[in-house]
């Protein structure tokens, strides 16, 4: 097991969203109405330990459209409750949530902030953490967590991982390039094993260079 000390945090993959204390893991709208994101909880804690972080952002695209809002103002409010309910059902630690604004010390000692333009997204990749979240962030990347995946069943992995694509590439109305990051606390042998359980579901994301 991973060791716990390092304060991991579930996030949106939206790619203004920066974590500045705390690594970062990445789930279309921090997890919320995402099927199989329950299962995904309990390989998560297996692999980082019990207490895991959670975290909501402005601008949460995902929960705007589960929830059918019309504006902005509804989204920013409803996101912060509704991450804050799904943290109490998968006994997770809701820390706040994430401003566009200058980093936002939030609680636990998580610090972080939203930094592309409002209203706007920039992303023209989808990246994938394999070794341990993210490890080096990068504005033109949406964020997306299959730390887990070489651990789970690979029906799980397409019913948590083929979503999350599919929206941003809808999100972005664009193609974007698959490509992935290799480092963290797992090491390389099991981030390995993660890239190969995507290449499984017939995703071929190439190194983020």
């Amino acid at each position: 097991m991973a060791k716990t000390q390092i304060p991991y945090v579930i996030t949106c993959g939206d790619e203004g969203v920066q974590v500045n204390v705390g690594v970062r893991l990445a789930f279309v709208g921090a997890g919320y109405e995402l099927p199989g994101f329950h299962e995904v909880v309990k390989i998560l804690k297996k692999l980082f330990g019990s207490k895991l972080y959670i975290v909501s952002n402005q601008e949460n695209d995902w929960v705007k459209q589960k929830m059918n809002l019309s504006d902005w103002e509804q989204t920013n409010a409803s996101a912060q409750q509704q991450i804050e309910a799904l943290a109490d059902k998968e006994r997770l630690l809701y820390v706040g949530y994430l401003p566009f604004a200058d980093p936002k010390k939030l609680k636990y000692g998580i610090k972080g902030h939203m930094v592309r333009p409002k209203k706007v997204h920039v992303a023209n990749k989808i990246c994938f953490t394999l070794g341990g979240g993210e490890q080096i962030y990068n504005l033109g990347c949406y964020r997306i967590s299959a730390d887990w995946v070489g651990s789970a069943p690979k029906n799980l992995v397409e019913q948590v991982i083929k979503p999350q694509v599919e929206f941003y590439k809808k999100l972005s109305s664009g193609k974007l390039q698959l490509v992935y990051e290799l480092g963290g606390e797992l090491g390389e042998k099991i981030a390995k094993k993660n890239l190969k359980s995507l290449q499984k579901i017939g995703l071929k994301p190439v190194p983020l260079s």
